[in-house]
């Protein structure tokens, strides 16, 4: 989840607070919120650019990344896997085919698609006030839940202050987070500005978009993902692990961080990933992301109106990409665009998208970049799964 645009509930290294980014933001981000500044789009320059997706997956493994997965399925609907790297770097055991990893702020995305299907049966307004759910949550120095609109929350204009940066990646790795606790540690900070004013990321805005969805329907965010988005996909690898739930539960590559420059990598696999919750809980595979966004984008999950809404984008400061509600928009080499998120936590990130023509690849690694242009790296071979595909 961190809080940039990187997509991401990580942290960039071992002596500092930690930061939830959404996949997708984009590689931006400094230290708790997103940059809004000039910044370089996140495509790498065609010098640095993978010709095939196995010579990108080699090269991410060479640039110090365990291991690197790929799923992409071209314009004739054909499905092709890739791996590349080990799976634990104890063992020199095989990166599993098509892996489970944490997903992290790419579940921004099922969150959005949930409360825009309650949008859709008129339980939810998209431009009420988080005060009509949640009266008198929502109250701090900036900050008033009476100003700030559903919609606010699900584009990140909302103004709210980021909480991943006051969490540790030690203390992801083994403490439960309720999510009224993520909201108070967010509104212990002022308003980063009045409410739709500008872009910037945070995960605040998704934990409160999932109290939303529970205060409307009275079940679980987790049932309501389940029930709504994934057993009708079929999304058999991708779930929402419950509280307590540190594992992964299907054959997966092992996740690491950077603890400090020249330290071996430090393995982060088994965390307690409530600290991202609505923003960054679930975990899934290549495969079954590239189906998710393949349904989305194609109709099967929301009514027009509601997808129509949820591609109205706001731009990213000048890097190109533009965000609609848990949904981002990145320019292609080849031309035109594909619509994703993406998301880091610690121990994974992941990145990809799909095209209007059904073109679809999802890049997933096993430790968050500590550089950006690492990040972007990552993106070139996606940029190079959907051009070439």
């Amino acid at each position: 989840m961190r809080a940039q645009t990187r997509n991401g509930l990580i942290h960039r290294h071992g002596g500092r607070r930690g930061r939830l980014a959404t996949a997708a933001a984009l590689a931006l981000l400094t230290a708790g919120t997103l940059t809004t500044g000039a910044l370089t789009p996140p495509t790498a320059s065609a010098a640095t650019r993978p010709v095939t997706v196995r010579e990108g997956l080699e090269a991410l493994v060479r640039g110090g990344q365990p291991a690197a997965l790929a799923s992409v399925t071209d314009r004739g609907g054909r499905t092709r896997t890739y791996t590349a790297g080990v799976g634990d770097l104890a063992t020199g055991a095989k990166v599993p085919v098509d892996g489970q990893v944490r997903i992290g702020s790419n579940t921004k995305t099922f969150t959005a698609v949930v409360a825009l299907q309650l949008v859709g049966e008129g339980r939810i307004g998209l431009d009420a006030t988080v005060d009509t759910y949640l009266p008198g949550l929502v109250r701090g120095e900036g900050i008033d839940g009476r100003r700030i609109t559903v919609r606010q929350l699900l584009q990140h204009t909302s103004g709210l202050p980021e909480y991943g940066g006051h969490i540790s990646d030690d203390e992801i790795k083994v403490r439960y987070y309720d999510p009224r606790d993520l909201v108070d540690i967010a509104l212990k900070y002022p308003a980063e500005f009045e409410p739709g004013a500008r872009w910037s990321y945070s995960n605040t805005n998704y934990v409160l978009a999932g109290l939303i969805i529970q205060k409307v329907t009275g079940r679980p965010l987790a049932e309501e993902i389940d029930r709504r988005v994934v057993r009708p996909l079929a999304l058999r690898h991708t779930y929402f692990p419950a509280p307590g739930d540190r594992s992964l539960r299907e054959p997966h590559p092992k996740g690491y961080r950077v603890t400090a420059a020249g330290e071996p990598l430090r393995e982060y696999t088994e965390i307690d990933p409530s600290a991202g919750w609505a923003a960054g809980q679930m975990i899934s595979t290549n495969s079954d992301l590239n189906r998710f966004f393949t349904a989305l984008l194609g109709g099967r999950l929301l009514p027009p109106a509601q997808l129509a809404q949820m591609r109205t984008t706001v731009p990213v400061a000048d890097t190109g990409a533009h965000y609609g509600l848990g949904l981002m928009s990145r320019p292609l080499s080849c031309g035109g665009v594909y619509w994703g998120h993406g998301g880091d936590i610690v121990g994974y990130e992941t990145r990809g998208g799909v095209t209007d023509d059904g073109r679809a690849a999802n890049i997933a690694v096993t430790t968050v970049p500590e550089a950006i242009e690492d990040t972007r790296r990552v993106e070139a071979v996606v940029d190079t799964a959907l051009c070439r595909s």
